[in-house]
């Protein structure tokens, strides 16, 4: 398991098209990815899991995945979250 928290600094957070880019990168990885918030854990792979944390700018959040890929894809989730959900972090 690999584990790291990250602050989410976009303004308006994990919904809608952040999340989807969110959830797009994470379903690249064959580990189980979760998003915690507080004391909520979630499925880093579902929509609806992820929006129904109601993420929103400046909001501290780890990523946990558990896998044979797990640091690459926390790496990556990481980067894509620092990176402002930029065009470059997503390809």
């Amino acid at each position: 398991m690999f584990v790291k928290d990250v602050v989410v600094k976009n303004q308006i957070g994990l919904h809608a098209r952040p999340a989807t880019f969110f959830i797009q990168k994470a379903n690249e990885f064959k580990s189980s990815i979760w998003v915690e918030k507080e004391e909520r854990r979630v499925n880093g792979k579902s929509l609806l899991g992820v929006l129904s944390l109601g993420i929103i700018g400046g909001t501290g959040i780890r990523i946990i995945a558990d896998g044979a890929d797990e640091e690459n894809a926390v790496s990556s989730l990481v980067s894509l979250v620092d990176s402002e959900f930029s065009e470059e972090a997503r390809s």
